[in-house]
């Protein structure tokens, strides 16, 4: 059997380049060498890109902060800048100093999250190679970055949201107190303030007071030109793994017990108090009902082959609030899309391959469209 030629594209120039890191290492680890023929590509966080010699352990090595895979960090010396090694079209079409290393590639799975990786940019860019690529496409990559796009994809499709209001930075830098008195005027405290475009809770604030409003949102104004504020609802974090194409299918839903007061970075990444309960302790009912609107949030931002959907569920009103669509979620084993495939019986390795397959499906129905 020929082996599959699939590049790995990891780190990348968002805030979020060291979970990529850890992604990336557990992605390749468990991709089948019997099966693949694997390729890592590498970019560092000022863009350039490199596919030569043990690229992921450059990058680590350039890394400030090592995110360890069960939880947990440690501080790193930073490393000197190199140069880059060639242009990414160049890089993924073969074309570089080094064409052997990459040239014939049949797939692509992009292990990047945040801006400039999971936001459509990579995938436009996969789409002008004409390589088949993992996950959501150009559109659902940029509307599951964007949540107040999302948002209002969500709505359209008459699914349960949050009340919330977007903010422009500019507006916001003009004449704060008016955008704080139109906020205080249509939600209640307490209020999630966040960058319409950033990832792995980067930025987000839970106020509770006016001045803690207004820090939050010169906080997330330094992120992003659009702000999200989302009234804060008492309720549980309950996640949902999605996996397939037109017909994708949900796993059994997860939930998350933050160790912090809220799910934020560092109760994501560095502080191993939080706890992970899957399945979730929810009903039948509630289960169903809650894999059946992941689902059709999927659908209803055009998602594919995989994304994890992010609820809030408000127990006194039986309402599942869809918080987000993560169209590239964290990925390691101990991750909570991969735990909660393993959960409903389809192990870590197996939905690498069912990822694979699903890209090149896609793929090759786009080449006879």
């Amino acid at each position: 059997m020929n082996r599959i030629r699939i590049g790995v594209i990891f780190g990348g120039q968002s805030s979020e380049h060291e979970v990529s890191l850890v992604s990336a290492r557990a992605v390749l680890a468990g991709l089948d060498p019997a099966r693949y023929d694997v390729v890592p590509i590498g970019i560092r966080k000022n863009g350039q890109w490199l596919a030569e010699g043990d690229v992921l352990a450059t990058l680590e090595a350039e890394s400030d902060v090592a995110l360890l895979p069960g939880g947990g960090a440690h501080v790193k010396a930073p490393a000197q800048p190199a140069q880059m090694t060639a242009s990414p079209l160049a890089i993924i079409r073969g074309e570089h100093a080094a064409p052997h290393a990459v040239r014939g590639l049949d797939v692509v799975f992009p292990v990047l999250h945040g801006p400039m990786g999971e936001d459509g940019t990579i995938q436009g860019l996969l789409e002008l190679a004409g390589i088949p690529y993992v996950g959501c496409g150009v559109l659902a990559s940029a509307v599951g970055m964007d949540k107040a796009m999302m948002k209002a994809a969500f709505s359209a499709a008459g699914l349960p949201v949050v009340p919330w209001q977007l903010v422009r930075t500019h507006e916001y830098n003009a004449d704060p107190a008016a955008c704080v008195a139109r906020l205080e005027a249509v939600l209640d405290y307490p209020m999630f303030v966040k960058p319409a475009n950033m990832g792995s809770s980067v930025g987000i604030s839970k106020v509770k007071t006016r001045a803690e409003l207004i820090a939050g949102l010169t906080l997330a104004a330094s992120f992003d030109r659009r702000i999200v504020v989302e009234q804060g609802v008492s309720a549980r974090e309950i996640e949902v793994s999605v996996l397939g194409n037109d017909a994708p299918i949900a796993s059994l839903p997860g939930e998350i017990i933050p160790a912090n007061e809220w799910y934020d970075y560092e109760a994501k990444y560095l502080n191993t108090a939080t706890q992970v309960v899957i399945p979730a302790p929810l009903t039948d009912a509630q289960t169903q009902s809650v894999r059946r609107i992941a689902l059709q949030a999927f659908l209803s931002v055009d998602g594919a082959g995989l994304a994890r959907v992010d609820f809030l569920y408000d127990e006194s009103a039986d309402v599942f609030y869809i918080s987000e669509v993560n169209t590239m979620p964290g990925f390691t084993p101990f991750s909570m899309y991969a735990k909660m495939w393993d959960a409903s019986g389809m192990t870590y390795p197996e939905v690498l391959d069912r990822l694979v397959a699903l890209a090149r499906e896609r793929g090759t129905r786009a080449e006879g469209a």
